[in-house]
């Protein structure tokens, strides 16, 4: 299937989704690096440790919880944010703007994450300029239906 996401695109569908996206990581189940935003190949082995790193970091403090390994982490810095989130096969990191909005972050990682996995493809809303452009039909109303939810959560 020719729009079947790829890891190798998965960081660059994230940036996609996401203007405040500055750079973007998916590590595979083994850590290693398996696709990086087209324009940061010469630093995603760097984020790509530093992003392993931090999710063992938060392992390691939560190890005695009694819960499940955290799926989502975010820090938040002077200059910006990273924004995480890993399923048992996939691990999406991302580095965005200060001003970046949390919720949307890590909605739009899951969302990435869960395509990857399978899921339905992730569909972007045609803006009402794009809407105007076409006859307002039943038919043409039917493809601006809402997104599915993502997991159970």
């Amino acid at each position: 299937m020719a729009d079947t996401l790829t890891p190798e695109r998965a960081a660059e569908r994230l940036r996609g989704l996401s203007a405040d996206v500055r750079g973007a990581v998916l590590l595979d189940a083994a850590g290693s690096l398996a696709g990086a935003t087209d324009d940061d190949h010469d630093n995603a082995p760097a984020l790509a440790d530093l992003a392993r790193r931090l999710f063992e970091e938060v392992d390691r403090a939560t190890r005695d919880w009694d819960t499940e390994p955290p799926e989502q982490v975010e820090v938040q810095l002077p200059g910006g944010a990273v924004f995480a989130s890993r399923t048992p096969r996939w691990t999406l990191a991302a580095v965005a703007k200060r001003g970046a909005l949390s919720s949307l972050m890590l909605y739009d990682l899951r969302a990435v994450l869960g395509e990857l996995e399978g899921g339905p493809a992730i569909r972007r809303s045609t803006s009402a300029e794009e809407r105007a452009r076409g006859p307002a039909t039943e038919e043409h109303a039917a493809e601006e239906l809402p997104m599915p939810e993502l997991g159970g959560q």
